[in-house]
């Protein structure tokens, strides 16, 4: 793989990273972010990270095959352990779950204290970020929503907010579809939710005839509402 050159996915993520700043890339995969990064000069410090064994060398490898071991540092670890408190300025987690990403900050907050910036991509699952975010002081700053072979991605960048009021009663409608994604409601946005909205309805369809207790009422209410609010944002 040439790290000159970068997925429009992960280019997206590498938009929002600060120039000059030290940066730790979680779950790294082969490192192709930090590598890119410190080649271009716009980084001068990265950790990778990487919870499995295999693509931990598939990092190793790809940062010695690039010469980048004196600027690059690739480490061994679950989440936020591979770094140290005020290390780095900027957190990047991307190409997994939301609930993992949240669950990954949640275990690591003790290590953000000094960070500055959170950029995080989740394949599924932005609002659960959203509302992590929300509810630990750091102010969504931007968003991004692209299509790439035929998978769409969300891009959620946050500034450290500690010490600013943050509204903890965000509105549902921005925690599900994103306060900036709202505004500008391009091509891939309106994909994913008539995706969404198919797919809810689908399940709606189901429940309609399945055995009515109260767990399937209660299902029912909540995809109704959500079936309610995407309707009002595509119409």
């Amino acid at each position: 793989m040439n790290t000159d050159k970068l997925s429009d996915r992960l280019a997206t993520v590498a938009n929002y990273i600060p120039k000059g700043s030290r940066i730790a890339d979680i779950g790294s995969d082969h490192a192709y972010l930090p590598c890119h990064m410190v080649k271009k000069g716009a980084v001068r410090y990265a950790i990778a990270g990487e919870v499995a064994e295999g693509p931990y060398q598939s990092a190793l490898k790809q940062v010695q095959l690039e010469g980048l071991t004196e600027s690059i540092v690739v480490r061994k670890g679950d989440g936020l352990e591979v770094i140290e408190a005020g290390e780095v300025e900027c957190i990047t987690i991307a190409g997994m779950g939301g609930t993992l990403i949240t669950s990954i900050l949640e275990a690591g907050k003790d290590k953000l204290v000094n960070v500055e910036r959170l950029i995080l991509q989740p394949n599924v699952g932005a609002h659960a970020i959203r509302r992590w975010l929300s509810e630990h002081h750091w102010k969504l700053v931007s968003e991004s929503i692209l299509k790439e072979d035929g998978k769409i991605y969300e891009v959620l960048v946050a500034q450290n907010g500690i010490g600013e009021a943050v509204d903890s009663d965000v509105d549902e409608l921005e925690l599900l579809f994103g306060p900036y994604l709202l505004k500008e409601k391009n091509e891939a946005f309106r994909e994913k939710w008539e995706l969404e909205k198919r797919n809810w309805q689908r399940i709606l369809n189901q429940l309609e005839h399945a055995e009515q207790n109260d767990s399937t009422l209660e299902k029912k209410r909540e995809l109704e509402k959500k079936l309610k609010m995407v309707k009002e944002v595509l119409s």
